[in-house]
């Protein structure tokens, strides 16, 4: 009979190396954008967002209201460094609300 070995791995550590391994990385970048966009302004920005999208580290964000969208964009610059800061590293350079 083979022996066991008894090697044990965190779950985290197992899909971190799946999402290596199969390139998913960019799409989990996806993911966790959008919930962090949700996450951070809280339901009554995310009920009025139509899309979030990250295009070559840049922040697409589609908004039902133009003036919410006025006041959003007095603020692009803190809110690409509390968004970074989320996702813990350089994902957005640009903010672009739509």
């Amino acid at each position: 009979m083979a022996k066991r070995e008894n090697d044990s791995f965190s779950i985290e550590d197992l899909m971190q190396s799946f999402i290596k391994e199969n390139n998913l990385s960019k799409g989990m970048q996806k993911i966790k954008v959008e919930e962090t966009w949700t996450k951070m302004m809280g339901p009554g920005v995310a009920n009025n967002t139509t899309s979030v999208k990250l295009q070559n580290k840049t922040l697409i964000i589609q908004l039902k209201s133009s003036v919410l969208r006025e006041e959003l964009s007095y603020g692009k610059e803190k809110i690409i460094k509390l968004m970074n800061e989320e996702l813990g590293s350089s994902v957005i350079s640009k903010l672009m609300l739509v």
